[in-house]
């Protein structure tokens, strides 16, 4: 397996090129990182949890301006009760232990979706961390939470129409979750699946797409930066040919 040393030599090399500025995640595999070493699905989102920690000090060493995490979704709602308020239980405690970590760091606690789903106390917690990191300059972390794709361009567009302008791309733009984040570069899924999940629809229009096989539980530093190495690696032309890319990235 690599070691430390291979982490950080990884590290410099992915420094030393241009970064993705916003980059995000959905953490699947939870309840087959589980279920794969005979253990309940509680234990395997709690693992969950310590990988977000993880991730999301190595995307701060790294320099990224915006992480975004796939925490909840709209969907999940109807995942059996008690597996539901696990998972609330589980972020509050996440929340709790976290924030002074977030302070330390500079970052900012976003959160996009239906937050207005979210129980009681999870929406107490949410709202007092976000309030005391609003200040943080270092990074966002964004946590989607309640959330869904199609369910963020419905309310977009019932934005973009209460405002009485014409509804165009600016517009619905402005109504989405994510305003005030910067453009979608790199989404990233853990544990095998080919597919996006309602997640992110508007913004992963011109994203690079990165799949890996590892389960999040075991989503570490080194899966991140090995992720935006690929996405380093890649020539993104928005629709330009190669010849107008090199053009303009020349100056000419």
């Amino acid at each position: 397996m690599p070691g430390a040393s291979d982490t950080a030599e990884l590290l410099a090399r992915v420094r030393a090129r241009p970064l993705p500025r916003h980059v995000a995640i959905i953490m699947d595999g939870n309840g087959r990182w589980a279920q794969a070493r005979g253990l309940p699905r509680v234990a395997g989102h709690r693992q969950g949890a310590a990988a977000v920690r993880s991730v999301t000090r190595a995307a701060r060493r790294l320099g990224l301006e915006a992480l975004t995490l796939y925490a909840f979704s709209i969907q999940n709602w109807s995942r059996p009760t008690d597996e539901v308020e696990a998972l609330m239980l589980l972020l509050v405690e996440f929340l709790e232990k976290e924030q002074q970590e977030l302070l330390t760091n500079g970052i900012r606690l976003n959160a996009i979706g239906d937050l207005a789903r979210l129980p009681g106390q999870v929406a107490e917690r949410l709202a007092a961390v976000r309030a005391a990191t609003a200040g943080g300059q270092g990074m966002t972390l964004t946590l989607a939470l309640s959330y869904g794709g199609r369910e963020e361009l419905v309310h977009a567009a019932q934005v973009a129409a209460a405002s009485g302008r014409p509804i165009d791309e600016a517009a619905l733009a402005a109504g989405l979750w994510t305003a005030g984040l910067p453009e979608l570069d790199l989404l990233v899924r853990t544990s095998g699946e080919r597919r996006i999940s309602n997640f992110l629809l508007w913004q992963a229009a011109y994203a690079e797409l990165y799949f890996t096989d590892t389960h999040w539980p075991a989503f570490d530093e080194r899966e991140l930066l090995t992720a935006v190495a690929d996405f380093q690696a890649r020539e993104r032309r928005f629709g330009l040919t190669a010849e107008q890319v090199a053009a303009h990235e020349g100056g000419g």
